[in-house]
C-alpha cells in the first residue's frame, strides 16, 4: 500500500500501537505534553470547564496515579478523601507548600530540632520572602500556646516526629489542636513513619509532606516528595498553581519508579521496626554507648507518646559513643558491611554523622541545644540480616 505522507514524516509521527492495551504495570508516560481532540475541548480544559491533561509540568498519568496512591495511603480507615501533589524532591514539597500558603509577613512556629535543610529553608530562603520563623520546643505546649496567643501572624505550626535525628516526638493532636484554635495550619513531615506507622490526619493536621525518596521509594533510585491535604480549594487552588507556576513538579520517571518501590512498602517498614529494635537493644547495652535514641526503646523520653501515634518505632535510630566526636570519626571509618551515605530509608544500612553533614549549616548551639552532638551517630537501619549488621557496628566499635 502507497504511503500517503513522505519518509521524513513516517520518521517523525508517533509510532501508535493499534489493539487494546492492558498493561499489567503502569507504563512510563514520557511525554512533555498531550493531545486535544479538537480545539474545542483545548479550551474547556484550559478554562477548567472539563477536566484532562494538557502539559507535563501541570499533570502526568505516572505522577498524579502514584501521588493519588499516597494520599490513599494516609488516609487509609479514615473518613473523606485527601489529594496529593508529586514533587521533584521533599526540599520542594516544602518549599512548594510553604510558598502556596504563606506571604509577606507571615511567620512559621516550628522546632529546633528539624532536618537540618528544612532549617536553612526556613531561615535563608523563606527570610528573603519576607516569612519569619519561630523556633522553639514544641513539646512544651504551654509554651506553644504562648507563643502563639502573643505573636501576631503566625499562619503555619510545622513539625517533624519523630525528629530528624534525636527521634525526639511532638503530640500530634494538641498540636492541630492549637493551630485550629490559633488559625494555623498544621504542617507535619512524615516522612520517618510513612503512612503505614503514622496517620497524621487521624489526629487533625492540615497537610503532611513526605521526602518520598527515602522510605516511600526505599531504593535509594529516585528524588521526589509529596504534599498530601484534606483542604480540596487550597490543594487545586493556590498549592497547585504554586507547583505549576514554580515548576516543582515530579518527572513521570521519577514517579514511575516510586510508584515500583511503594509495592513493598509495608513487607520493607516491618522488617526496618524489627531490625531498628534489636539493634537498638544491642546498642543500649554496650559498654562503650553513651546513649541511644530509639522511640521503641522504653529509656526513650518520647516511648509512651510514641506508642500513642505510631503502629511501630520505624527504622531510624541515633547513638552517641563514649569518646565524643574523635571516637564517633573513627567508628565512621571502620564501617565495612553498611555505607556511609548522606540519606535515609534504603533498603541497606545507612550511617551518618550530622554535624558533619545534614546539619552542617546549622549554628552548632542550636544542634547541641537540640540533642544533635558533634559525637551522634545517626543509623538508617536496612532490611539486610540483622546479625551482619550487628557485627559490623561491634568490629567498628572495637
Amino acid at each position: 500500500m502507497k504511503e500517503k505522507i513522505n519518509f521524513g514524516s513516517i520518521c517523525v509521527k508517533e509510532a501508535k500501537f493499534q489493539g487494546d492495551i492492558r498493561s499489567h504495570q503502569m507504563p512510563l508516560y514520557a511525554t512533555s505534553s498531550f493531545e486535544f481532540d479538537s480545539i474545542n475541548q483545548g479550551i474547556d480544559i484550559f478554562s477548567g470547564k472539563e477536566k484532562g491533561l494538557v502539559y507535563g509540568r501541570y499533570a502526568n498519568p505516572n505522577t498524579s496515579a502514584v501521588a493519588d496512591k499516597i494520599a490513599r495511603m494516609e488516609m487509609f480507615g479514615l473518613e473523606g478523601e485527601a489529594s496529593a501533589l508529586l514533587t521533584s524532591s521533599g526540599m520542594s514539597a516544602i518549599s512548594t507548600l510553604a510558598m502556596g500558603v504563606l506571604g509577606h509577613g507571615d511567620k512559621v512556629l516550628t522546632q529546633g530540632n528539624l532536618y537540618g535543610g528544612t532549617t536553612e529553608l526556613f531561615v535563608k530562603v523563606l527570610g528573603r520572602m519576607g516569612v519569619e520563623t519561630i523556633f522553639t520546643n514544641l513539646q512544651d505546649l504551654n509554651n506553644v500556646e504562648d507563643i502563639l496567643r502573643k505573636e501576631k501572624g503566625i499562619k503555619a505550626l510545622y513539625f517533624e516526629t519523630p525528629a530528624n535525628p534525636t527521634m525526639a516526638c511532638v503530640d500530634i493532636a494538641a498540636l492541630a489542636q492549637l493551630g485550629k484554635q490559633y488559625s494555623a495550619y498544621t504542617i507535619i513531615d512524615n516522612t520517618f513513619p510513612t503512612p503505614y506507622l503514622q496517620q497524621p490526619f487521624r489526629f487533625g493536621v492540615d497537610f503532611i509532606i513526605h521526602s518520598t525518596t527515602k522510605y516511600l521509594n526505599g531504593h535509594g533510585n529516585s528524588i521526589a516528595g509529596v504534599i498530601v491535604g484534606k483542604d480540596k480549594e487550597l490543594m487545586e487552588g493556590p498549592v497547585w498553581q504554586t507547583l505549576k507556576l514554580a515548576g516543582t513538579n515530579a518527572s513521570p520517571f521519577e514517579a514511575w519508579v516510586l510508584g515500583n518501590g511503594m509495592r513493598t512498602l509495608e513487607l520493607r517498614m516491618d522488617r526496618h521496626c524489627s531490625n531498628a529494635q534489636s539493634i537498638a537493644e544491642y546498642l543500649e547495652q554496650h559498654p562503650k554507648v553513651a546513649r541511644v535514641n530509639y522511640n521503641g526503646l522504653t529509656s526513650h523520653p518520647d516511648h509512651e507518646l510514641a506508642k500513642k501515634q505510631m503502629r511501630g518505632f520505624g527504622g531510624m535510630l541515633s547513638f552517641e559513643l563514649k569518646g565524643g566526636l574523635d571516637t564517633g570519626i573513627q567508628f565512621m571509618n571502620d564501617i565495612q558491611f553498611c555505607s556511609l551515605a548522606p540519606t535515609l530509608g534504603d533498603v541497606d544500612t545507612l550511617v551518618l554523622h550530622p554535624a558533619s553533614s545534614s546539619h552542617y549549616n546549622v549554628p552548632r548551639e542550636m544542634r547541641e541545644r537540640n540533642g544533635i552532638t558533634d559525637g551522634l551517630i545517626r543509623l538508617s537501619v536496612g532490611i539486610e540480616s540483622v546479625t551482619d549488621i550487628i557485627n559490623d557496628l561491634e568490629q567498628a566499635i572495637a
